[in-house]
């Protein structure tokens, strides 16, 4: 990625080396041009800021859409933004659908274990039983829906 400045100011972004050839068809570059080239032109390599800290229950990473001088480099900066109610449920509500989806296929992989002619043993059935029970009542978790890997019952 990289940033076409003209008066210290974003004139294009993104821009390419291809574009650099277009803008200037006079210009013979070599293959690899140099970052000294590139600077002469006004052509600057784009990185991410880091992320600051924030809590992903609460808030979201908005990426700026035009880089920013910072430091000497050229950096598209990230803001945290506090979610509004609506978003946290819609996000709570998509979660959900998800982890129900993942918990009823699970659910559905096991029923075998749960037949007549299950070739498991009486304890194994009963201990496929229990998680099969765990599964159904996952949503009952304070945790739901936003869970982890390990908020998972873990099969027998």
């Amino acid at each position: 990625m990289f940033v076409k400045i003209t008066n210290g100011s974003v004139d294009t972004y993104p821009y390419s080396v291809g574009q650099l050839r277009r803008d200037n068809p006079n210009t013979s570059f070599p293959k690899t041009v140099s970052a000294a080239t590139m600077a002469a032109y006004g052509m600057y390599p784009v990185s991410y800021e880091a992320a600051p800290d924030y809590d992903a229950a609460t808030h979201r990473l908005e990426i700026s859409n035009t880089p920013s001088l910072v430091n000497g480099e050229w950096k598209l900066t990230k803001t945290v933004v506090a979610l509004t109610a609506n978003e946290i449920q819609a996000r709570d509500e998509n979660t959900a659908y998800s982890n129900r989806t993942k918990r009823n296929k699970l659910l559905a992989d096991s029923d075998w274990t749960q037949m007549n002619d299950s070739p498991l043993s009486s304890a194994d059935k009963t201990a496929w039983a229990v998680y099969r029970d765990e599964l159904r009542n996952i949503t009952d978790q304070d945790y739901w829906p936003n869970m982890s890997d390990d908020d998972w019952p873990v099969s027998p």
